[in-house]
């Protein structure tokens, strides 16, 4: 029976690992006690003695812990930022382009994507892959997420130091560590322009692509942008593309939102066929973190790959 270590289990994406791995055979759970998560040979120990290590640690946090790893066969997934455009690193998004599942299978070492870059990747890489968008345009995103993606220190603020808080708008410096990934992966010659915001709901999340499709620049038509996703992702169990334009009056995140390790994806043209909106809709602790990191765990075990999802 191979065996599983959480590092970074008592934070808010390896809590939601740690539950779903909770009812499960597969594998032995190693555990530390409060007092040893917090030293380094204790650590070190369980991570050289897994066979499978799912990082939910800060970045500089990630990077020390495969560190202490080195020499032994331990497979890691960083649901960290520290790897995901790192050489040695497979990008953990099965759905993403042909071949990725079986890369994720036989890596050593994988890297969970971000909840942002898991919509917008969804939309525009397969996309700009077909050239059906320009790789050299300057994609703008506007996205939201529940707070719950901020961590605990977030939630703490949205939940009891400032419960009046409706919309927070951040990275207004236009700097944010998912650009780099949201730039390669999908394949642009340049950086999108991000605008997050976090809003009064615990999870979810909507992710906007608003684009003018001039032709003379490159850009397919909404017709055309509609049937690559749905061709893409046929058959995918976790990912689906509505009919063309077809979308409720309005799409919600609220604060009970049940838990789902869905991706929704919309193409949402206007009248005349000279604008379109794709708009990615997932869970950012689902899709967007703790499901995305137990799929890969099964993709790399040989497991099914639905276990313990919420599909």
């Amino acid at each position: 029976m191979p065996s599983l270590f959480i590092d970074g289990a008592a934070g808010t994406t390896g809590l939601e690992i740690a539950e779903r791995m909770a009812g499960r055979d597969e594998f032995r759970l190693i555990t530390l006690s409060d007092a040893d998560r917090k030293s380094v040979s204790a650590r070190a120990a369980a991570i050289q003695d897994a066979d499978f290590v799912i990082l939910c640690l800060p970045d500089a946090a990630s990077r020390e812990a495969v560190a202490l790893g080195e020499g032994a066969p331990t497979r890691f997934i960083d649901a960290s930022s520290a790897h995901r455009v790192a050489d040695g690193w497979t990008y953990g998004f099965a759905e993403l382009r042909l071949g990725q599942r079986a890369a994720i299978r036989d890596a050593r070492a994988v890297s969970n994507p971000g909840c942002y870059p898991t919509g917008f990747l969804a939309l525009v890489a397969p996309l700009v892959a077909e050239a059906l968008l320009p790789a050299d345009h300057g994609f703008i995103v506007n996205a939201v997420s529940g707070y719950s993606g901020g961590g605990k220190e977030l939630i703490a603020r949205m939940q009891v130091d400032a419960p009046d808080i409706g919309f927070r708008a951040y990275g207004l410096n236009l700097e944010h560590k998912h650009l780099p990934e949201m730039q390669v992966h999908a394949g642009l010659s340049r950086s999108p322009l991000f605008a997050p915001a976090v809003v009064r709901a615990f999870r979810g999340m909507l992710v906007d692509v608003p684009l003018f499709l001039d032709p003379e620049l490159g850009f397919a038509d909404a017709t055309a942008l509609h049937e690559a996703l749905a061709d893409h992702y046929a058959g995918e169990a976790l990912v689906s593309v509505a009919a063309m334009g077809t979308a409720p009056g309005e799409l919600l995140l609220s604060e009970g939102d049940a838990p789902t390790d869905r991706l929704a994806l919309y193409v949402l043209p206007s009248a005349d066929g000279s604008q379109v909106r794709l708009i990615a809709m997932l869970d950012n602790l689902g899709k967007g973190a703790s499901g995305a990191a137990v799929q890969n765990l099964n993709i790399m075990a040989g497991l099914d790959e639905l276990a313990g999802l919420r599909a």
